[in-house]
């Protein structure tokens, strides 16, 4: 079984995280988004942004794709998936950046946007790049849940473990260990036990998890 890698500690609560050189644009923005109910953080740059960043980000990432005199949102989005970021990304993109912003899809990002933005637009983006995330953080902390419960398990544990979940019955496996049928019976019951499962499907529904 493969364990879930250690990942770097999230910065803070999920949020809308808003990336764009246009003060006034960043700031109508910012407004639309706090008072529909969604936690906001403004960033005139890329490089501000990974300034400020301190961990794994949660929520979604809104993004320009130009920005003058530094990293444009494309080269950071870049530089984020190369660092293990999996935050979703919404591209706020000109009519004439369509094309840059379609490759950025096929790259990865979640969305993109023309400007001017539509209100509807937006918030339909935003909710869906926040839940999708959201789904994804869970996901991961199951994950990371289930492979810790894994690594508690003793290396004769673990190998029953694989063994019983790819359907081998116990006197084959007491037969290929080297052990007797009731020794087999234990490690299975403690097997049930550290991985907090109720049923045999349960515990194969967890394994597959892990992978």
């Amino acid at each position: 079984m493969s364990r879930e890698p250690q990942r770097p500690p999230a910065d803070e609560s999920p949020a809308v995280h808003l990336v764009d050189d246009d003060e006034a644009l960043r700031t109508a923005l910012s407004r639309l988004l706090q008072a529909t109910g969604h936690e906001v953080r403004v960033y005139a740059s890329a490089a501000e942004l990974l300034m400020a960043r301190s961990g794994r980000m949660r929520g979604c990432l809104l993004l320009d794709v130009r920005m003058p005199g530094g990293p444009t949102g494309l080269e950071l989005h870049q530089a984020l998936v190369r660092q293990g970021e999996t935050l979703p990304v919404v591209f706020l993109t000109g009519h004439g950046d369509i094309p840059m912003s379609v490759q950025a899809v096929k790259n990865g990002a979640f969305d993109f946007l023309t400007k001017p933005v539509r209100r509807e637009d937006l918030l339909k983006a935003v909710a869906a790049a926040l839940e999708a995330e959201q789904n994804a953080w869970q996901a991961g902390e199951r994950r990371r849940e289930l492979a810790c419960r894994e690594a508690s398990l003793t290396p004769t544990e673990r190998e029953v473990f694989r063994r019983v979940v790819a359907g081998q019955p116990n006197k084959r496996i007491a037969a290929e260990l080297g052990c007797a049928e009731r020794t087999v019976k234990a490690h299975r019951s403690q097997v049930m036990h550290k991985m907090a499962a109720a049923s045999l499907p349960e515990l194969v529904s967890m394994a597959a998890e892990i992978v």
